[in-house]
């Protein structure tokens, strides 16, 4: 074997019982928790993410740990792209676009954007309204039904003003569909002293967080399933809200913090 390795037996032999270097066992074990990371996010997480959320004891650069991934096949699935829900043709008011792509906000209740997406079930669609409050990227509020009426998104307001109490003077973004520029919609968001924005129209990048939170939903949990009922469904869609995305999820714009624990260091 020396001979074939064109090395010294000696030279063999040294190397073979030196084991393995401090480097590799650390680099092995530091897979082992990248592998862990990546499972319990059902392998949502790139290299940033899981940077963030290693142990103190194994730290490491994000070069690092994407090398590791690469190296081991281990990525970050894909985001697949949905077709608009809402109807805009329409003949009932439309607001101005207040937000204007202005998506940081200061404090809570200061900016929500709203939207809605849909599931596909054996049973027909489900639509899944929701409400995100732009200061920490946390949905406040969300509903589901079978029909994507305005009692959709009324529902979903709703929940989201009795959840935080929001006041007077809060921005709430949306699109032109038919249900939020509905007179009932519109009457509930006089009622509490909310101004409504409205996106520019066919234009999804004037409500990108909403579009890119859709995105996660489907792409870090409900493309893993098929589902027979929309009771199925429904019940994904809240461990992934309430227990996973709100809760654990680790995002950039909070500095890798999850929306749940920037509110409570607020």
């Amino acid at each position: 074997m020396c001979k074939a390795l064109n090395v010294s037996r000696s030279g063999y032999y040294a190397y073979s019982s030196r084991g393995e270097s401090k480097r590799s066992r650390e680099n092995r074990e530091l897979l082992e928790t990248i592998k862990t990371i990546h499972e319990q996010s059902r392998k949502a997480y790139g290299a940033p993410q899981i940077t963030k959320n290693l142990p103190e004891n194994q730290k490491a650069s994000r070069g690092r740990v994407a090398r590791i991934m690469r190296a081991n096949g281990i990525r970050s699935k894909v985001t697949k792209k949905y077709k608009a829900t809402t109807n805009s043709n329409h003949n009932l008011p439309v607001a101005d676009n207040i937000l204007n792509r202005e998506f940081t906000a200061s404090k809570p209740n200061e900016k929500w954007v709203s939207d809605i997406t849909y599931i596909h079930t054996g049973e027909g669609w489900l639509y899944l309204a929701g409400v995100m409050d732009l200061r920490g990227r946390k949905l406040v509020g969300w509903s589901m039904d079978s029909r994507m009426k305005t009692e959709l998104v009324s529902t979903a307001l709703k929940q989201a003003i009795g959840r935080t109490g929001a006041g007077s003077g809060l921005l709430v973004h949306s699109d032109r569909g038919v249900q939020y520029a509905s007179r009932e919609y519109q009457k509930l968001l006089k009622k509490h002293g909310f101004i409504c924005s409205m996106s520019r129209k066919g234009n999804c990048y004037d409500n990108a967080p909403m579009e890119s939170f859709w995105g996660k939903l489907k792409m870090e949990w409900l493309n893993d399933y098929t589902f027979k009922t929309r009771e199925e469904a429904k019940q994904v869609v809240f461990e992934y809200i309430e227990l996973f995305y709100n809760r654990r999820r680790t995002h950039s714009t909070n500095g890798y913090i999850p929306p749940f624990l920037l509110e409570e260091a607020a």
